[in-house]
């Protein structure tokens, strides 16, 4: 090759490198919209706001939350896999709209892999096992083997089908081998109004939810079905620890962004917001809030999300689970 060839092959390969990380070293240079697929004042959207405060305050540049609540979170979704990869919107994907709509709906008009890329975690909610007061049974094993000598005989209530709280009712279920008849809930408001009144005696939901009315008496734990105890309840074992290895029900949230969105934007997002969410004033706000701080990367989110994909698929299968 001609020496004058080389010398501008090397001039373009430059000037392609130090183009290369470009797009993180401007952005951003304007106005940030974060996609909550939900209402506003709703848990994730709470977390989501908070996040996006510390984001405005770090970058320089507003983050604005817009709420795109209903259908599922499917609107709100398609929402965020139709705007510009540039950067400009982030999508706040969930345990119901990236971890279970996949598997439950088969015409879902996005796919959390193929239209989006994922930038990390947010937030665990931890759910758990809770009870009336007057439920005769204390403990998983007491109620494991009253399910057994009496399979069909003890309810359990969960606010809607194919919720985080509903598939962790029913791989309980699955690996506890027993039969539990659920009760389904159009929300956990309705749901925890019949379990405080008595007229359903056990429930799966969320710390949040549940936190208050235990420490005023009104409910008792059984049991976390969050991978390892938590903070606000340190004194409740999990699932995992009494026998059930590996079992693990949670809510979660985290960011996408549209596929196509350079790569060193989706690193310079995640890399700032795993930031925010290890400093100690923003894990005890979250806390606060019955979550735990995730600041998971990109490539431990995308793992994470595809076993849950492949969990509760086969939970859903399993139960044979329909949504209409």
């Amino acid at each position: 090759m001609p020496i004058a060839r080389i010398s501008i092959f090397s001039l373009l390969l430059l000037q392609a490198l130090l183009a290369a990380p470009a797009h993180a070293q401007a952005y951003p240079n304007r106005t940030v919209r974060m996609v909550v697929p939900f209402p506003a004042g709703q848990a994730t959207d709470i977390i989501a706001r908070m996040l996006a405060e510390r984001l405005t305050t770090v970058w320089g540049q507003s983050v604005i939350v817009d709420n795109r609540g209903g259908g599922g979170g499917v609107p709100g979704m398609i929402a965020g896999r139709d705007a510009p990869a540039d950067g400009y919107t982030i999508t706040v994907g969930t345990s119901g709209t990236i971890g279970v709509n996949p598997v439950l709906y088969p015409k879902l008009p996005y796919d959390p892999f193929r239209d989006f890329a994922m930038v990390g975690g947010m937030t665990i909610v931890p759910l758990m096992l809770v009870a009336h007061p007057t439920f005769q049974f204390n403990t998983v094993k007491e109620l494991v083997d009253a399910a057994k000598k009496a399979p069909g005989t003890i309810n359990w209530a969960f606010p809607g089908t194919g919720t985080a709280q509903h598939l962790t009712g029913e791989l309980f279920k699955s690996r506890a081998a027993i039969d539990l008849v659920g009760v389904p809930y159009k929300g956990s408001g309705p749901a925890m109004t019949d379990l405080l009144g008595g007229q359903v005696k056990l429930m799966v939901d969320s710390v949040a939810s549940s936190l208050p009315h235990i420490k005023a008496g009104k409910l008792k734990s059984i049991a976390m079905t969050s991978a390892t105890r938590v903070p606000q309840l340190p004194e409740v074992p999990t699932v995992a620890e009494l026998g059930f290895a590996g079992f693990e029900g949670v809510g979660w949230a985290g960011l996408v962004v549209p596929i196509a969105t350079p790569r060193d934007i989706v690193e310079k997002i995640g890399a700032d917001a795993r930031r925010i969410l290890q400093e100690p004033a923003m894990q005890a706000r979250i806390l606060d809030r019955g979550a735990i701080a995730d600041p998971r990367n990109s490539t431990e989110f995308a793992a994470f999300v595809r076993a849950e994909n492949i969990k509760w698929g086969e939970i859903i299968k399993q139960a044979k689970i329909q949504v209409d």
